[in-house]
């Protein structure tokens, strides 16, 4: 398909794997490391592993991908006929991957323009899929660009850890470290604010927490056309119930995805996670 625009992104989004194929996404992934072990997040490393390496309290660690990876990437886009290429990915706030990014586009041989969502997960999924859509819907590279950064702009995520300790570890809990010394006694709920995790609320039950995160979401819907993610580890008891009552709930709703998160965020928020990803279309 020459003179096409590609998209790229990193394993941070968790694209259903149907997507994926369907808009022909390349997914460059990000590392995790177990003990003295490099492994490549959706390849070589699976949600459950990062859960049990968790729960047996094994050091874990996650690292960007190389510019030289990313290199490839857009080389292997090129060869295959584009004539751009967007490359949509985690919040720099949370990870250097938009960094490298940038770098290896600074040498592309085709116009590469690289998209910080200052998101994760499904929330950057979501902007991979609005920007694809563009793609396909005739948009030039700003287009397609521009339709990823307004969707980034609309797109909420919300979401509950049982505990914050792994947060704390990893660095990654910015204004949330005020709630550390309490976490005993409260169950906090976080977002993403900024490209940063953020404290929201705090909830003193876990089943308090999750009614209250269903009841932030609906309120976010409101009675908008959204796209909504539930994303878990190691909770799916949790996450599929959770899903069928905002299926029922929001008025609005067009796609309902249901996914673990991959290991390098399972990392930094361990088992127990539940979060919903609000995108307005």
């Amino acid at each position: 398909m020459p003179g096409h625009l590609a998209l790229v992104t990193d394993s941070t989004a968790y694209l259903p794997q149907e997507a994926v194929d369907r808009h022909r996404i390349r997914v460059v992934p990000l590392s995790v490391a177990v003990g003295d072990e490099v492994l490549a997040e959706g390849v070589e490393i699976s949600p459950k592993d990062v859960a049990e390496a968790l729960r047996g309290r094994h050091r874990v660690t996650t690292s960007r991908p190389s510019p030289e990876t990313f290199a490839a990437a857009y080389r292997a886009a090129a060869e295959a006929g584009a004539s751009g290429v967007v490359s949509v990915h985690i919040s720099g706030e949370l990870s250097g991957t938009a960094e490298a990014a940038q770098l290896a586009a600074a040498e592309a041989v085709v116009p590469v323009r690289v998209v910080d969502s200052r998101l994760v997960g499904m929330a950057l999924g979501m902007c991979v899929l609005a920007a694809a859509g563009a793609a396909e819907a005739g948009a030039d590279l700003d287009g397609a660009v521009a339709a990823a950064e307004r969707r980034a702009e609309e797109t909420r995520s919300f979401f509950y850890v049982d505990t914050l300790e792994h947060l704390r570890r990893g660095g990654r809990i910015g204004a949330a470290r005020a709630l550390v010394g309490s976490a005993l006694a409260v169950k906090p709920l976080l977002h993403l604010s900024g490209g940063r995790i953020e404290p929201l609320e705090k909830v003193r039950t876990a089943s308090r927490a999750i009614a209250r995160l269903e009841e932030i979401a609906v309120d976010c819907a409101a009675d908008r056309e959204v796209d909504i993610a539930v994303h878990h580890l190691a909770a799916e008891d949790r996450a599929e119930p959770l899903a069928e009552r905002l299926r029922a709930r929001v008025p609005g709703l067009r796609e309902l995805y249901v996914s673990e998160v991959g290991a390098v965020i399972g990392a930094h928020v361990g088992p127990g996670l539940l979060a919903v990803v609000v995108s307005p279309r």
